[in-house]
């Protein structure tokens, strides 16, 4: 008997033998490569382009949420969207629907899905010294979605998956329809997870190249290094982020050092474009007390360090009292001190100065639904589903709050729907119970 009909007679049996996974696993490897789109040869890929393009329309709403949303500021957000313009254009692959914003976050990073929905934090933004340096950022996210770099991870993880489930499979003798469902989703936390140090070397590379293409000095990919490098020696704390999702910056500084005084030399008289920058970003740079005591209340309060984190935000707040960040920030460590009053009221205020980002609204909602104030919990609830829908948590939580309002047939339905999505964990055993002895279910 051949090797493939032995195969198909096993399949028929539904037991695999150990030869017959491994076949499989390398068959199914070998269906996710393709071309790196930068002439880097064959890469290993768990997504096609179609995928990308989905998976940032479906999870980097929600991670810029979580990242406190786009700052309103669209003159700005306008103007990193036409430095990125530039760039893409003049990228390996200018057909992606790339799009950037400034975020409100305060931590120092920059980060972009496969598709190229691409992220800047406000923290990273305030501290750059001019244009060239801006687009060599932005350059250097684009080296990754144009490298398929989270492609690539995820076509690795599924082999690692398949790999792991095939060992599995062998020790159990269960059946082949294990090996059908081995994918799964990544999600955000994933996909922006740490990248090799491969994959930062060619991100740099490529972003140092498109930024020459578009016009920039290649000293501004050296600036940007350098920046990174003496603010992880004054605040090493306020760095971990950059430094996990973007590693060895001193190596890569050399390395786009060398790049510029070498291959680029001919782009080092052009214009880094300071004023232009400076004037864009104006209105930025006058947060900057703010955000830098946001900064420092934020690594208090990730060492649990509340009073100082709160003595911090108050510092934010008397720089800039509607700013939607230190109120957000602010809401949280007060909630976390058990000061549910004073955070409810920096959580209505987050929400009142940007009643178009979820989080505020999310937050105000627990907080109401703990001074048992369901109907204004689950107005906020309502808004925030509005804004970022499909969120199995705030199904849950609007299901309490009609149940609170004594609306029990509305609130059955939102724990029916709930268990669609989750039917583990403490949520799930509490609506379940409910829906139980509703006489929903029997």
């Amino acid at each position: 008997m051949s090797f493939d009909d032995s195969l198909a007679a096993a399949l028929q049996r539904n037991r695999l033998s150990r030869r017959q996974v491994l076949w499989l696993l390398g068959a199914g490897a070998l269906s996710g490569c393709a071309a790196s789109p930068t002439g880097g040869g064959a890469i290993l890929v768990g997504m096609d382009e179609d995928e990308e393009k989905a998976v940032d329309r479906q999870v980097a709403p929600q991670q810029f949420s979580q990242d406190l949303g786009a700052i309103q500021d669209d003159a700005l957000n306008a103007y990193v969207a036409e430095v990125g313009s530039r760039l893409d254009a003049k990228s390996h692959r200018p057909q992606m629907p790339y799009s950037y914003r400034v975020l409100n976050a305060n931590y120092v990073n920059a980060y972009t899905f496969p598709g190229g929905a691409m992220g800047v934090t406000r923290g990273i933004v305030a501290d750059l010294h001019d244009e060239a340096e801006l687009a060599a950022l932005l350059g250097h996210e684009l080296g990754h979605v144009n490298a398929r770099h989270a492609a690539q991870r995820k076509g690795q993880a599924l082999v690692a998956q398949v790999a792991v489930s095939g060992a599995n499979l062998i020790a159990a003798g269960s059946g082949f329809g294990s090996l059908v469902d081995l994918g799964g989703q990544l999600g955000a936390s994933a996909l922006l997870s740490s990248y090799s140090r491969d994959n930062e070397r060619e991100a740099d590379a490529l972003g140092q190249e498109y930024m020459v293409r578009a016009g920039y000095p290649a000293s501004g990919m050296v600036g940007l290094q350098q920046l990174l490098v003496d603010q992880d020696k004054a605040a090493p704390g306020l760095m971990q982020t950059m430094f996990s999702t973007h590693p060895m910056s001193r190596e890569r500084r050399d390395s786009a050092r060398e790049l510029a005084e070498g291959r680029y030399a001919g782009s080092l008289k052009r214009d880094a474009g300071r004023e232009r920058f400076m004037d864009h970003t104006a209105g930025l740079r006058r947060l900057k007390p703010a955000i830098e005591a946001c900064q420092q209340g934020e690594l208090a309060m990730s060492r649990k360090q509340y009073a100082a984190a709160e003595t911090q935000f108050a510092r934010a707040l008397k720089a800039a009292s509607r700013d939607y960040a230190a109120n957000f920030r602010m809401a949280q460590c007060l909630q976390a001190q058990d000061k549910d009053e004073a955070a409810l009221r920096h959580a209505e205020a987050a929400s009142a100065v940007y009643p178009a980002e979820a989080q505020a609204h999310k937050l105000v909602a627990l907080l109401a639904l703990g001074r048992k104030e369901p109907g204004a919990a689950y107005e906020h609830l309502d808004r925030y589903d509005r804004l970022l829908p499909g969120d199995a948590g705030i199904t849950f939580l609007k299901g309490v709050s009609l149940e609170g309002m004594g609306k029990r047939r509305e609130a059955a339905g939102q724990y029916a729907a709930y268990l669609k999505r989750n039917r583990q964990g403490k949520a799930a055993e509490y609506a379940y119970s409910r829906l139980q002895g509703w006489g929903y279910v029997k």
